[in-house]
């Protein structure tokens, strides 16, 4: 263990720094008056429900109070990141020392009714939760789903090359698969242009109820694990808190000047080899400082300190355990009589932006710069007549991010993340403009490998999204772009995210951040030599359950309305941003100023598709979706063609948030612009994209939603033909059209007869598929008669 320089007196008034953010700590879970002990603690100065978390709390204090002292030392420009759950006595209270806190929450002052307001709003009624919550200035991970704080940090980082996190893992946390795989993100970080992330493993040794696995292996074998992941680990180890005070000390100075040094080596002379980052860590007991012993058995150091150790009002006992716990922080040497930390305590804080809950890398949203955009009808696909054929609707698009990244390169405030999938997806056009940025080793027949680049690949959705949020959550703007089905491996990030975006939007310190755009490729009606495995369209369904505020999902129909919706996305703020597309060859419907006026809309009627001009139409055929658009606009040639009497709309759907009312979400149309759309009383076939049930979700309250029927995809699926996955699920155009004529009794004998061709045509093509393996030609070269 290495020892500090630092005097003594130092090291006194960093330990006293750290008495007083354990006492805010266990002030904030169990008191809700008397918060300086002026009087004998009584039962009524305890809070009825007691709710928090203090295993973690103690030595996350113990970080922050060294942190602060390095900062100062050193000038350092740093984040705070939390990754252990529940970390939130240690961040709110280290804020609320250096002045921070106070300063965003006046009402919470710094001084003795400042200091009881403190203590009585965590995790209490209107008060605030027990995480590193957006409520807590300088977070930026709230920490209470486990597994993302080094993603996030890492994002933080990429382009702002002066920044360092701090990034404190929990051991338990480090069992998570994203934060196990979030080690390999030093393999990617350019140390020109980038900053730097100092992990701390927070070793204490146990879960809510179990030992951790990294605590329980031999140290040499944790060695060799952090070694074998490309850091050079430093351990402090202990607990005697002068011992561990100097040594944390002396290994934070070591940390620092590693950090400095591999930034000079590759700034001033050039060495762009991948180095070996520095990352401490720090083996304390869970719970430490706090009561050694609980009903006799043991507390700190063990599992039992991970929530609240002590329970006044159900043990009236252990309210002497509390104040002598209390009162062993000496509260008295720490806080003057106001209740104000003592000036040479309160001067051991960094100032200003310095603060690490006043950096304003904290609140992304301050440093957030539009990004600057081509104008995106310049790369429009022709389309002189609807139905001509198109390359790949992302392939249109990938020109247009490629020139997003030109323009912003010199900005660095713009990066597209994927797993493995940019080129896959239909965007390969981007590697005209960048490369991927990757800092391992290289070999001959390698392509678009370099330390810097725009597009950040790993085969990682967990990785892509966390290094996303962090990219935004700094101030800059990003893309993700995914397989659809497997975008389901982020659900439980995309939660959180959402979450923040809702919790920040109602606090007015708070800054809007660019919006979390993904662009969802490869999707379910095109997997088609993949299988079962790669189509799943739930996603969106998981999306719409989101506050209306911050959730927007889009399904372009074409090239043109892709090009449209996606500028809207990027140029965007504080949303998440659901964009569903398809790389694959298929046709064009609408001219480029034809796309923005319908996206603008968001939904219309393609009167070129309809023959109700003038006359109530017998029949509405919507679609949303690039497939089910195209399936749609086929059923209706059929019947146009045989039931040429039938009067038929086709309504089209980009921005599905427009089929809610206006009360549920504020994009959704009113009343009477759906009714205008969809009738109050006529039969409507819907083709939808994804899973059907969600379309009567969103419709339900509307006039005609007993006459809307819903075809989607509905968990079938193989190996096939692309239109046989359309005729498994019955969204192909021979059901489409039979479902119209069910309900349409008037089109009688000359219906029925159609029917039943329309059934033939579907003997036809399995016959066709099963013998040639291939879709009918009929199918492939079906074209709009228009």
């Amino acid at each position: 263990m290495n020892t500090s320089s630092l005097s003594l007196d130092l090291l006194r008034r960093i330990d006293a720094y750290w008495r007083a953010a354990n006492y805010l700590a266990v002030g904030q879970i169990y008191l809700c008056d008397n918060p300086l002990l002026r009087r004998p603690l009584a039962l009524t100065d305890v809070k009825r429900m007691l709710l928090g978390h203090w295993g973690t709390t103690p030595g996350q204090n113990f970080i922050y109070a060294h942190l602060n002292r390095v900062i100062k030392q050193y000038d350092l420009d740093m984040v705070y990141v939390s990754g252990p759950g529940h970390g939130g006595p240690a961040v709110v209270g280290n804020t609320y020392l250096e002045g921070t806190y106070s300063e965003i929450y006046p009402d919470i002052s710094q001084d003795e009714a400042g200091l009881q307001r403190l203590f009585k709003q965590f995790s209490f009624p209107g008060g605030i939760p027990s995480h590193a919550s957006p409520e807590c200035p300088g977070s930026i991970h709230e920490g209470g789903e486990l597994g993302y704080s080094l993603s996030h940090a890492f994002g933080a980082v990429f382009d702002n090359p002066e920044l360092i996190v701090a990034c404190v893992i929990g051991d338990g946390e480090a069992e998570t698969g994203p934060l196990a795989t979030a080690w390999h993100s030093n393999k990617f970080l350019d140390p020109v242009g980038d900053g730097a992330v100092l992990p701390i493993l927070h070793l204490n040794g146990y879960k809510i109820a179990n030992p951790t696995i990294l605590a329980r292996i031999t140290r040499e074998e944790l060695e060799q694990f952090l070694r074998g992941c490309g850091w050079t680990p430093y351990f402090v180890e202990g607990h005697e808190p002068d011992l561990m005070h100097a040594a944390m000390a002396a290994t934070l100075d070591t940390a620092v000047e590693q950090i400095r040094n591999i930034r000079q080596d590759a700034r001033q002379h050039g060495h762009r080899g991948r180095p070996r980052w520095p990352m401490i860590v720090l083996a304390s007991p869970k719970g430490w400082t706090g009561p050694a012993m609980v009903d006799g058995a043991p507390n700190e150091g063990s599992f039992r300190s991970h929530q609240v150790p002590l329970h006044p009002n159900a043990h009236p006992q252990d309210l002497v355990l509390l104040e002598q716990w209390l009162r062993s922080y000496r509260p008295e040497e720490l806080f003057d009589e106001q209740g104000r930390l003592q000036p040479e305590l309160a001067e051991l804080a960094p100032t200003g932006t310095r603060r690490m809950g006043a950096n304003p890398h904290a609140n992304g949203g301050m440093l957030l710069r539009d990004l600057r955009m081509p104008d995106f009808r310049d790369y429009a696909a022709d389309v002189p007549a609807p139905g001509v054929r198109g390359i790949g609707d992302t392939r249109v698009l990938g020109p247009f991010l490629r020139d997003v990244v030109r323009l912003n390169d010199a900005q660095r405030n713009f990066r597209v993340f994927g797993p493995d999938e940019t080129i896959s997806n239909g965007l390969g056009a981007l590697f005209e403009a960048t490369e991927r940025q990757w800092a391992g080793a290289t070999e001959s027949g390698d392509e678009f490998l370099a330390p810097t680049g725009r597009v950040m690949e790993v085969l990682s959705e967990h990785q892509c999204q966390g290094w996303l949020e962090g990219y935004l959550l700094t101030g800059r703007h990003g893309l993700f772009n995914c397989y659809e089905a497997f975008i389901h491996i982020v659900d439980s990030m995309f939660n959180q995210h959402a979450k923040w975006l809702t919790v920040t939007a109602h606090l007015p310190w708070r800054r809007p951040i660019a919006s979390l755009n993904y662009l969802l490729a490869s999707h379910v009606w095109r997997q088609d030599h993949n299988g079962f495995t790669h189509q799943d369209p739930g996603f969106i369904d998981l999306v719409v359950n989101k506050k209306a505020e911050v959730v927007r999902v889009y399904f372009p129909p074409d090239a043109n309305c892709l090009l449209s919706v996606m500028d809207h996305c990027l140029r965007s703020r504080h949303y998440v941003n659901v964009v569903v597309a398809g790389k694959h060859p298929a046709p064009q419907w609408l001219s480029m100023d034809a796309a923005v006026k319908h996206c603008t809309q968001g939904i219309g009627i393609w009167q070129w598709a309809s023959n109700d001009q003038a006359v109530a139409p017998d029949l509405v055929m919507a679609c949303c979706g690039d497939v089910p658009t195209l399936e749609t606009l086929a059923a209706v040639s059929i019947l146009r063609e045989h039931l040429p009497e039938l009067k038929i709309r086709v309504v089209n759907v980009v921005d599905l948030m427009k089929l809610q009312p206006p009360s549920e979400h504020p994009h959704g149309l009113s009343d009477m612009d759906f009714d205008e759309l969809f009738t109050r009383d006529k039969p409507v076939i819907f083709a939808y994209h994804a899973y059907p049930w969600l379309i009567h979700r969103l419709t339900y309250r509307r006039t005609n939603h007993a006459n809307i029927h819903v075809r989607g995809y509905k968990e079938e699926g193989t190996i096939t033909t692309p239109f046989d996955m359309t005729v498994l699920n019955d969204l192909d155009r021979f059901h489409l059209a039979m479902d119209a004529i069910d309900r349409l009794p008037q089109t009688g004998e000359r219906g029925l007869y159609l029917k039943q061709q329309l059934k033939d045509k579907l003997i036809e093509h399995r016959q066709y598929i099963n013998t040639h393996g291939q879709d009918m030609p009929q199918i492939r070269d079906w074209k709009w008669p228009g």
